[in-house]
């Protein structure tokens, strides 16, 4: 089953086609059909006049219709070709058309503006330099010497305020910082004098790394737990002594070793060692 444009009703056009486009075909569908109506008009009502006039009157009178017939259907066929065009021409735009920008997204909703800020964010992006020193930006940097001391001792990582930053960090990336945030509150505590603030923080410790509904629960042995427990009836400085002993030798055993082959340790001494060589080939002989 076929179709014109003009068969369509109001309102309604063809997939592809604008209003414009679809006005223009309505009107060279409706020319075509006035020009084959006035061509065998014109022919029958001459050719059927009296006398010799009959076949030669009417002869031009269908010629006549036969050519404005053939005139208005090539300007129907030239209008529905231009149209056919233009229709084909809107539907291969999106996809002919060039990158918005540099960043070669080929996204009609890509905006230069958000490129740019994209572009701008990478370029200013920080550099593992960078991340390694915003560790020691409320202290001073680590030597190499302090660097190299971390790696052949636990203690001395422990008992250095950089060496436990750092290796915090590398617990938070490991989801176990709950160990050393334990034995640095055990540590805050010995340095208490007043019964009361022993007290209070007791319980805070216990509520927060001992007892089994905290989110930051550290793993102790049944043992273990039940001496702190009993501590817990007359808190004093040293109640959580014997689990501050383990969770020391856990993250010791545990943690210690991959925080050597951690990328993050061997960034920073690599980073140290090549910022002394640059510092030696600077200074004058």
């Amino acid at each position: 089953m076929s179709c014109t444009v003009s068969e369509l009703p109001s309102g309604c056009r063809l997939r592809g086609m604008t209003a414009s486009s679809q006005s223009a075909a309505a009107a060279a569908a409706a020319a075509a059909n006035n020009g084959n109506g006035n061509g065998n008009g014109n022919g029958d009502s001459v050719g059927a006049g009296p006398g010799s006039g009959l076949s030669s009157t009417g002869g031009i009178g269908g010629v006549s219709g036969t050519t404005g017939t053939s005139a208005t259907l090539q300007g129907s066929v030239s209008a529905t070709s231009n149209v056919l065009q233009e229709s084909n021409a809107t539907l291969q735009r999106p996809q002919s058309q060039k990158p918005c920008c540099f960043c070669w997204c080929c996204c009609c909703s890509c905006s230069w503006a958000k490129c740019l800020a994209i572009k701008n964010a990478d370029e200013n992006a920080p550099t593992k330099r960078d991340l390694v020193s915003a560790d020691f930006l409320d202290g001073d940097q680590p030597t190499l010497e302090e660097i190299r001391s971390w790696g052949k001792s636990f203690d001395k990582l422990m008992k250095n305020s950089n060496g436990r930053k750092v290796f915090r960090d590398f617990l938070r990336s490991e989801f176990s910082e709950e160990n050393i945030l334990f034995w640095l509150a055990c540590e805050d505590l010995k340095k208490e004098n007043s019964a009361e603030v022993v007290e209070e923080k007791a319980r805070l410790i216990y509520e927060d790394y001992i007892s089994i509904l905290s989110p930051r629960e550290v793993s102790l042995d049944s043992r273990v737990r039940e001496i702190v427990n009993r501590n817990m009836i007359e808190p004093t400085t040293h109640t959580f002594d014997e689990a501050q002993i383990q969770i020391y030798t856990l993250m010791h055993r545990d943690s210690y070793p991959r925080f050597l082959n951690s990328q993050k340790f061997k960034t920073l001494a690599q980073m140290q060692d090549n910022s002394n060589a640059g510092s030696k080939a600077d200074s004058p002989t």
